[in-house]
């Protein structure tokens, strides 16, 4: 993990939990649901990143007799684990406060806390945001951001940044239920500010589930490495046709290959034994992040063959 990664994590760490305790002490002195729901939400970023660092942790520890390819997936884990905590703690609390505070309305004691206790919070996660999107801006490249994130095999490079978008939104939603209820003097707009802050999270919650569940399950390598792998395996003398490659990455920066070549006839076993050696070698050398490189000799007529069986009559 690069140390760029970790200071991004460090400052959202430390940063949420000063607004939690901010916003818990202003949840207090006020009453406010849409206050209490941000400062959970805080909270709950706080827990996360802690779990981030300890994911990275874990993935970094050595291959073992159990773990021959390493803990890598630990960190695809605990990212996992970090949006269901900010589905069903953040968001699933921060409704729950807003439906309570709309059956049992209660006008907000001093808005002015709220207001300065935002407005340090807007501060602080937006020194956070930035350092989360400069450091997401030099790993995407030339993709767009949802591409990006979509592509991504590193969950770090964008869980932070969307937490941390997720919080300034909540804290504009708290300031704008704060401000209805004081000036229209209607207590049920802090209950629906409390909601609208459950929805952005539950949204986030969701997306982050849905990307970080790939990854856990195993997804295929970027199509520029899978075109590498191909080309230094069909560069090698003897091979006629490389067939299937399938990829799978173990971690963000670890990936498993696969191959089914079809060697020529006039090779011995010792040459296509060469051969193979070869192939692993070529590759491992020229892409680093592939951890392991299996090759699997197959005849271009038997892979025809089972292509057949697989795709159902039409």
């Amino acid at each position: 993990m690069a140390r760029s990664s970790f200071k991004v994590i460090y400052a959202a760490l430390f940063g949420n939990l000063a607004i939690a305790l901010m916003k818990f002490g202003a949840a207090w002195l006020t009453g406010s649901s849409a206050m209490t729901s941000e400062a959970v939400h805080s909270l709950v970023d706080t827990g996360n990143e802690v779990l981030l660092l300890y994911g990275i942790r874990r993935a970094a520890q050595p291959p073992d007799e159990f773990h021959p390819f390493g803990h890598g997936r630990e960190l695809y884990f605990w990212s996992f684990i970090v949006a269901v905590l900010v589905f069903a703690l953040g968001a699933g609390i921060a409704v729950y406060h807003g439906v309570e505070r709309l059956l049992h309305p209660e006008p907000i004691i001093d808005p002015v806390i709220n207001y300065v206790v935002l407005g340090f919070s807007f501060l602080f996660e937006g020194v956070s945001w930035r350092i989360a999107l400069k450091e997401f801006r030099t790993v995407k490249g030339e993709l767009g951001y949802f591409t990006a994130m979509r592509q991504s095999k590193d969950p770090t490079s964008f869980i932070v940044l969307l937490e941390d978008s997720a919080a300034l939104l909540g804290v504009l939603i708290a300031l704008i239920g704060t401000y209805a209820s004081e000036a229209l003097n209607e207590a049920a707009f802090d209950g629906v500010a409390s909601i609208g802050i459950g929805m952005v999270l539950g949204a986030t919650a969701i997306f982050l589930a849905r990307e970080t569940k790939g990854l856990l399950i195993g997804e295929s390598a970027r199509p520029a490495l899978t075109r590498s792998i191909r080309r230094i395996a069909s560069e090698q003398p003897g091979i006629e046709h490389v067939n299937e490659l399938f990829t799978v990455h173990l971690a963000p920066r670890q990936v498993l290959a696969m191959l089914n070549v079809h060697f020529a006839s006039t090779l011995t076993a010792g040459e296509v034994e060469a051969a193979v050696d070869v192939i692993e070698r070529r590759i491992k050398s020229a892409l680093p992040e592939v951890e392991a490189v299996f090759v699997k000799p197959q005849s271009t007529e038997m892979y025809q063959r089972a292509r057949e069986r697989k795709i159902p009559d039409q």
